[in-house]
């Protein structure tokens, strides 16, 4: 590979990336993180953690992966946590990433078909690639045309794993939960998996996600959450039957190859889970902030708009997405421009996430000022 070719072709389309300078302003207005719940700048709850958290001499480090490291108590209270709000077994994994790569290869032989929507998240796709098995996507959210490669494949479903999203990372709309379980009634062999990372929080009764706000939470086979977004934490995890999560712990390679989380991450992350079904304020108020920014981002638009934590603003340039980013930048508002690969050619965007921390007063902030600039 030609590297100064690439780096060049990257610059003249407007899609190359640097890792950004600091940019934790305290006057700065971040509606880039996926800080969904507002947790993380929370310093009650940190310091009430760390009092904690000092009296058990909790390592910094697991020094081994989680099938070695001598330091088992604090994963399992997490897992055990998890297990008793989503009523069946969980299991750890270092991200979201790792969780996707690992799981899919490992529920996968070289009969089963993957039918993945053709939005979901890059760290699906690869862990498709990994597994080496026939695949195809379906269009976004149409489960008219995934039922049609269904039927073209195997109609009883049997060894097809239909993979999506409950909440899309770009877009921020929502998988159709119901059909995809009316689904696989009628092709009873179908395995459903579904990540919940943008949901798992801020969405769902308690904040358990959009599959156990369904009709049928146990009719999905593996529901992965996180704990990087709304739980302003690190780390992420699975909910499955107890057969699935053995499959997991001897065959997901990114769970048996990978060192542990630090005991102490995975401490705190119990700690926000703990508190997290208490967080309704907190979650009326994300919403009402995703009804307010809706409005006015239709208003700007001319187009409806999906109410919503994560909404974008499609630009249809990566240069002119970059460069609204950066007049933003300079009046305290950060809202980064994602570009090709990230979202299809054309598609270029301003992402706006939102947060438990913001106020009325920065969302209408925000749309001033995309108002004069656009």
């Amino acid at each position: 590979m030609n590297a100064k070719k690439v780096l060049d072709e990257l610059l003249e389309a407007g899609n190359l990336r640097f890792i950004p300078a600091d940019r934790s302003r305290a006057l700065m207005v971040d509606f880039s993180a996926n800080d969904y719940l507002g947790l993380a700048s929370r310093d009650d709850l940190r310091d009430e953690f760390m009092t904690q958290a000092l009296g058990q001499n909790l390592p910094l480090t697991s020094s081994a992966s989680r099938l070695l490291a001598p330091h088992q108590d604090v994963y399992k209270q997490l897992e055990e946590k998890l297990e008793e709000l989503y009523g069946r077994p969980a299991l750890l994994f270092n991200s979201g990433y790792h969780a996707n790569t690992g799981l899919i290869a490992a529920l996968s032989d070289k009969n089963t078909i993957i039918l993945a929507d053709r939005l979901v998240h890059a760290s699906i796709i690869d862990g498709i690639m990994l597994s080496k098995c026939e695949w195809n996507r379906f269009k976004h959210n149409d489960i008219e045309h995934l039922e049609r490669l269904i039927d073209r494949s195997r109609p009883d479903g049997d060894n097809i794993l239909v993979i999506v999203e409950s909440i899309y990372s770009m877009d921020g709309d929502s998988a159709p939960i119901e059909e995809l379980l009316a689904l696989k009634q009628r092709h009873p062999g179908l395995l459903l998996y579904v990540d919940e990372a943008h949901a798992v929080g801020v969405s769902g009764p308690h904040g358990l996600g959009l599959a156990a706000a369904s009709s049928n939470p146990a009719g999905w086979d593996v529901v992965v959450g996180t704990f990087g977004k709304a739980l302003a934490s690190m780390g992420a995890f699975a909910v499955m039957s107890e057969e699935v999560k053995q499959l997991a712990v001897n065959r997901a390679r990114s769970f048996i190859f990978s060192t542990a989380l630090p005991p102490l991450n995975a401490a705190w992350s119990l700690y926000l889970v703990e508190r997290m079904a208490s967080m309704d304020h907190e979650r009326r108020h994300v919403a009402e902030l995703s009804e307010l920014l809706a409005r006015e981002l239709s208003e700007i638009t001319g187009k409806p708009q999906i109410a919503s934590h994560i909404q974008p603003l499609i630009v249809g340039d990566a240069r002119r997405a970059v460069e609204l980013s950066r007049r933003l930048e300079e009046e305290g508002l950060k809202v980064l421009p994602i570009r090709t690969p990230t979202v299809p050619p054309g598609t270029e965007r301003l992402r706006v996430s939102l947060s438990a921390a913001m106020t009325r007063d920065d969302i209408e902030r925000l749309s001033s000022a995309l108002k004069r600039m656009l």
